[in-house]
């Protein structure tokens, strides 16, 4: 008679997975880069080698960049304008740059933040047919 083994897809924990690619880590181990620049993503994590290359996140970072930093600046600039008299002048001396840096420093987090979710919820071949274990053995990988 055959023994009957059974297997479990492994587990990958979205909100961890997000977490760590807004790190700009590998969102599969979380130690390695998952950049190789500023907004390119590496073919495969350094340190644990697992493949990064499916990714498509497209316009989506650059979509939520812009909801948040607009929410922000919009909103400051509406308080700052109702409860100062500043000039015009002011307010371009301020706000351009101050949404020039919110915009360059939230696009690579968020771009990561968007691959991890990817690798997550196994779209785009991020779900690889070697990612099922042994039941047994699957309480040893975490």
């Amino acid at each position: 008679m055959t023994e009957f083994v059974e297997y479990h897809e492994i587990k990958r924990p979205v909100l961890r997975s997000i977490g760590r690619g807004l790190l700009c880590k590998c969102p599969a181990c979380g130690k390695g880069s998952a950049f190789n620049g500023y907004l390119k993503i590496r073919d495969s994590c350094l340190s644990c080698h697992e493949e990064l290359s499916h990714h498509r996140a497209d316009d989506f970072p650059p979509y939520l960049t812009i909801f948040i930093v607009g929410h922000i600046i919009v909103g400051s600039m509406l308080l700052v304008e109702r409860s100062t008299d500043i000039s015009t002048g002011v307010h371009l001396a301020v706000w351009i740059p101050l949404t020039i840096i919110l915009s360059l420093a939230l696009l690579r987090p968020l771009k990561g933040a968007v691959v991890g979710m990817q690798w997550a919820i196994r779209m785009h071949g991020f779900g690889s047919g070697d990612d099922f274990v042994n039941a047994d053995e699957e309480d040893r990988l975490y």
